[in-house]
């Protein structure tokens, strides 16, 4: 693979891991630390998660492509696609099952019953624990590269 292909990968990943942890660690505590009205700051951040989840989906899919011609039929063997497939599925999870059941309480009026914030508390907690879990591999593939630790010609 050429270096514009090196630089592409690490251009993807520096987008992609940069929304996410600008995202999820500075401008959500930011938001609720600044903002009195809590729902605002949740559907703000519900909002900005849901693009930062474009984003990684829109990275995870062309850097897999990217790995695909590097690696060839060794791919399946290179553990960096399948850190690329279990962030890509948290993502899925997250954006498919999780955040849809989480909006769906909201509307049913979250906090004027018990049961069902404790379920949005709990389905919250999920996202969260995806979140960071991506957040922590995104920052192995930037060390890393996903074709493996090399330099840049």
């Amino acid at each position: 693979m050429n270096a514009a292909s090196q630089y592409l990968e690490r251009l993807l990943l520096t987008v992609w891991i940069g929304a996410t942890w600008t995202v999820g660690y500075l401008v959500a505590p930011l938001l609720f630390q600044l903002l009195d009205d809590r729902m605002l700051a949740g559907r703000l951040m519900g909002e900005m998660f849901g693009l930062v989840h474009i984003i990684g989906a829109v990275c995870a899919g062309l850097l897999l492509l990217i790995a695909g011609f590097h690696f060839g039929r060794r791919a399946l063997y290179a553990w960096q696609i399948w850190v690329l497939v279990v962030m890509l599925l948290l993502i899925a999870i997250i954006e498919l099952s999780i955040r849809p059941q989480m909006v769906e309480m909201k509307a049913q009026g979250l906090f004027s019953n018990a049961q069902l914030a404790a379920e949005f508390g709990r389905l919250h907690g999920i996202s969260s624990v995806c979140y960071l879990v991506n957040s922590l591999l995104g920052l192995l593939l930037i060390m890393t590269g996903v074709r493996g630790a090399k330099q840049l010609a």
